[in-house]
């Protein structure tokens, strides 16, 4: 099979991720020229990606569609860009175009609801969000709020702007959010269509109450009313991983269906929402194991995967900022849970979601002391819980699909399985709080080449001694380390085989 894939940016996450995935079963992904995809806050060029897409579509097998990258060119563009939206939806038009000449494609999309991030820190957002971010964010959850009380008949009288925000800003960021929910509507109305078999729509770094939760009640409406079936348009938290996902679910549709047994031994750990996100873990999960092409069956029935949670808890810290503490209690009922499937002879996925930006280090002694760490299919433990989440149902889903194929790589599945342990939990989960306080100074903005140069310095010695003793018989090594987007919170880590002298493979 061959999977054409218009990812959400150039980060390894939303590149390596799903290469790997497609990797694990044996198939190919294909990704756009390197000059055509966003770099940072420089947008893709939208245009060619489109022509990219209808050029290649002749002897592909599947499409993997970011919406926000083919409509606006990547994800903060999608922010950020002053595109008209007749501009805008006029790009997306080329997916009816292949599916009208090419009618065996099966085209798989994602659109993400724009986020409103809750910081002063205008990285990835308008430069007005240095000034105004809290506030836009507060606005809303208000504006949320308000319409929340109309549903219910609540007298809601009107909502002013908080005094903060001048009249420009405010009309500026909600004609933006005006537009890119448009672009749902257009994917939702895609599905309707046939044009698209399935479509994502999450949302990052949103809450309960807020600008994208609000908008995700009308979004919800129009999936009832259209009315679109669950297997072919969902909503739920995430972003980054969705790529991944998708590409797994483009190798399901030619294997089969798996079965998915869900385990969490914290009781009402999957009742929890977590940092970040809008909706308990329950439906976090049965929707990803949906988008991914798989389904959630009892316990007393027959699986071909278990997925074991390490349930998030919001109140115990975040590992980018450090100071998280473990509870041992969970660990070892994880652990226990993790060995049991094990022992049962289950294809086993973790996805360790204790805490945000980060694994739960404990948890990960305990497992590589118990032997069973690298017996794992797939593990997530990445930045938010929907991201670590999807991470792991995506590359156990292309392990089983790979597997009733008969074309599972398993040296694929180790590299896999290797580069997450290493980013998840050494880099983001011990590394980076300590070089975060130290030699980036605590910025979370990038930061010079030189300070680059010292970190991937550091980053790359230290990955390379842990994996010695991680999987001193990996026959792998770390063969470089960058800072994809010149600052601390990802990395670019690339292994090679153990004889090799440099670096190899795309990244």
């Amino acid at each position: 099979m061959r999977i054409a894939l218009i990812p959400l940016d150039e980060r390894p996450v939303n590149l390596q991720l799903p290469r790997q995935v497609a990797m694990i079963a044996g198939h190919e992904l294909v990704t756009p020229p390197e000059r055509l995809l966003p770099h940072f806050r420089e947008a893709g060029d939208a245009d060619a990606l489109a022509d990219w897409l209808e050029q290649v579509a002749v002897d592909c097998d599947a499409f993997v569609v970011c919406l926000d990258t083919l409509a606006f060119g990547g994800l903060i563009a999608a922010r950020t860009s002053d595109d008209v939206l007749s501009a805008v939806i006029a790009r997306i038009d080329v997916l009816d175009r292949v599916a009208a000449m090419h009618p065996r494609l099966r085209i798989y999309a994602v659109s993400l609801v724009m986020r409103a991030s809750d910081s002063y820190s205008s990285t990835e957002e308008p430069d007005y969000w240095s000034d105004y971010g809290r506030d836009l964010h507060r606005l809303g959850a208000d504006l949320h709020r308000l319409l929340e009380f109309a549903a219910e008949g609540a007298e809601t009288g009107s909502a002013g702007a908080p005094s903060a925000i001048p009249a420009d800003v405010r009309s500026d960021f909600e004609r933006r959010r005006l537009r890119n929910h448009v672009v749902n509507l257009a994917g939702m109305s895609l599905v309707a269509a046939g044009t698209i078999e399935y479509l994502a729509i999450t949302a990052d770094d949103t809450a309960p109450l807020s600008a994208g939760s609000a908008e995700q009640l009308w979004l919800g409406h129009w999936l009832r009313a259209l009315p679109l079936a669950e297997d072919r348009a969902q909503m739920y938290p995430g972003a980054d991983e969705v790529g991944a996902q998708l590409v797994a679910r483009a190798l399901t549709a030619s294997a089969g269906t798996p079965r998915w047994h869900v385990v969490c031994p914290e009781p009402g750990g999957l009742d929890r929402i977590a940092n970040f996100e809008n909706v308990p873990l329950s439906t976090s999960v049965l929707r990803q194991i949906h988008a991914a092409g798989g389904v959630v069956v009892d316990s007393a029935e027959p699986a071909d995967i278990t997925l074991v949670v390490h349930a998030a808890d919001p109140g115990r810290g975040d590992r980018f900022g450090g100071g998280t503490v473990s509870d041992p209690d969970a660990v070892e009922r994880v652990v226990d849970a993790v060995r049991d499937a094990l022992a049962r002879g289950a294809v086993v996925a973790l996805a360790d979601l204790r805490f945000s930006n980060g694994a739960d280090p404990l948890l990960m002694e305990r497992l590589a002391a118990a032997g069973i760490l690298l017996r794992l299919a797939a593990y997530g433990g990445w930045n938010t819980a929907g991201n670590a989440l999807g991470g792991a149902v995506a590359s156990a889903s292309a392990y089983w699909a790979g597997l009733r194929a008969g074309a599972l790589d398993p040296h694929a599945v180790r590299i896999a399985l290797l580069t997450r342990l290493l980013d998840d939990w050494v880099f983001q989960s011990e590394i980076r709080p300590r070089l975060q306080a130290t030699v980036f100074q605590g910025s979370i903005a990038p930061v010079p080449p030189e300070v680059c140069a010292q970190a991937s310095r550091l980053i790359e010695a230290e990955l390379g001694g842990r994996l010695r003793e991680i999987a001193p018989s990996s026959g792998v090594r770390v063969g470089s380390v960058g800072l994809p987007w010149s600052r601390s919170f990802e990395i670019a880590v690339e292994l090679v085989p153990a004889g090799t002298s440099g670096a190899a493979g795309e990244r």
